[in-house]
């Protein structure tokens, strides 16, 4: 009779999967953002070009360090409004995908509104809500809402939607009630969609937030860029888009380590799959 593996068999696999996951995935991005930053070094230090043009990434490094007390507060006030938004965003944006779910009327009401407030230019409207709110902070949160809650609802009613019929089905014959149903079987199968929706939505709120500054801030990464730009400071125009970008790459990521910590279900199905279909057991 052969001998049954032992665990350090069994794990040895899966360890080795998960070295190959973090090569595969972590480290071609890693390794072409380092080289884009080498030749772009190396080109802006010896193509003669003016630092007005093209500054070098040591050069914006060092203009982000010469103006740090100031990023520091825009800093605080940029997350100030992404994070109120995004917050909203979600109460509103869950809010409409259950009544969607709920009644086929207000989805047929809602869903054609939805789409159409995608096709109103965020720069076109956000000068009417600098008119009517002011230069405070509730004109920049209600345009991060309304760039958020779009992707929140959609992925969240379609999550909804998606629930597996003949569960629901089995369960209305056992005499569950609609909360229960729910609770059971429709929120736990959209939640993979409300993540994917929240990570779109996380990206596009510090555009927003940083929008609402530019167009009639008083503080905020949006009006130190304009202010960098109307000094002719290239270097600091290029320190602030590498801050939201890096704000919005770090916010996605805590979002994915939320999503991975609330369904855990869900991500061993699928490790379980991808091992099934290499051959990993």
């Amino acid at each position: 009779m052969p001998a049954e593996p032992s665990n350090t068999e069994i794990g040895y696999p899966r360890v080795k999967n998960h070295l190959s996951r973090f090569s595969n995935e972590i480290m071609p991005p890693v390794l072409l953002i380092g080289f884009v930053l080498f030749a772009w070094q190396i080109f802006a230090s010896r193509s003669g070009l003016s630092d007005f043009i093209l500054p070098s990434p040591s050069q914006i490094i060092r203009a982000g360090w010469e103006t740090r007390a100031l990023l520091a507060g825009s800093i605080a006030i940029t997350m100030l409004e992404t994070i109120l938004g995004l917050a909203i965003a979600i109460v509103f944006g869950l809010l409409i995908a259950g009544a969607m779910d709920l009644s086929p009327v207000v989805r047929r009401a809602f869903y054609p509104i939805l789409v159409a407030s995608q096709t109103v230019q965020i720069l076109a409207i956000a000068p009417l809500f600098i008119i009517w709110f002011g230069f405070g902070l509730l004109p920049k949160v209600i345009i991060v809402v309304l760039i958020c809650f779009f992707p929140l609802a959609v992925s969240t009613a379609d999550g909804l939607a998606s629930a597996d019929a003949d569960l629901v089905a089995l369960l209305i014959t056992m005499g569950a009630k609609r909360g229960q149903i729910w609770r059971m079987v429709r929120l736990p199968s959209a939640l993979p969609s409300f993540f994917s929706g929240l990570r779109i939505a996380v990206t596009y709120s510090v555009v927003g937030a940083t929008i609402g500054e530019w167009v009639g801030g008083s503080a905020g990464l949006g009006l130190y860029m304009l202010r960098s730009k109307n000094a002719l400071a290239t270097d600091q125009v290029f320190v602030a888009i590498a801050i939201t970008t890096g704000i919005s790459i770090g916010l996605f990521l805590l979002i994915t380590l939320i999503e991975r910590a609330m369904l855990p279900w869900y991500y061993a199905a699928r490790r379980a799959e991808q091992w099934e279909q290499a051959g990993i057991y």
